[in-house]
């Protein structure tokens, strides 16, 4: 009986473990597609997650937090309708899944 509860308990660890890695695998490969997206469209404004248009909104989190913005929805709709100075990136210029990618990628990236 011990002999099975401990073959039980490794399979549910090795499967656990490979459950992990697997959801890292595609997390870091969905925080690198947004990292390749935020160079191709954001970087040449927001360098290094300053702002050159803006330089009071940069986009660390305390400056996204003071402008209301702690989500990536609120990254998504800020680059939907953005303010005075930044190019509006529609759905059709940055679909929705990549969008929310870039969206993510800002709020683990520049703190």
């Amino acid at each position: 009986m011990k002999h099975s509860i401990a073959v039980v308990a490794a399979v549910v660890a090795v499967g656990l473990s490979f459950g992990v890695a697997s959801a890292k695998g595609k997390g870091d490969k969905d925080l690198k597609r947004g990292e390749e997206l935020f160079k191709q469209h954001c970087a040449v404004c927001h360098p290094e997650g300053g702002n050159i248009v803006n330089p009071q909104k940069p986009l660390g989190k305390e400056s996204l937090k003071a402008n209301k913005i702690t989500s990536w929805k609120d990254i998504v709709k800020t680059m939907r309708n953005p303010g005075p100075g930044m190019s509006t990136f529609d759905a059709k210029a940055i679909p929705d899944k990549d969008a929310k990618l870039v969206a993510e990628y800002i709020l683990k990236t520049f703190r």
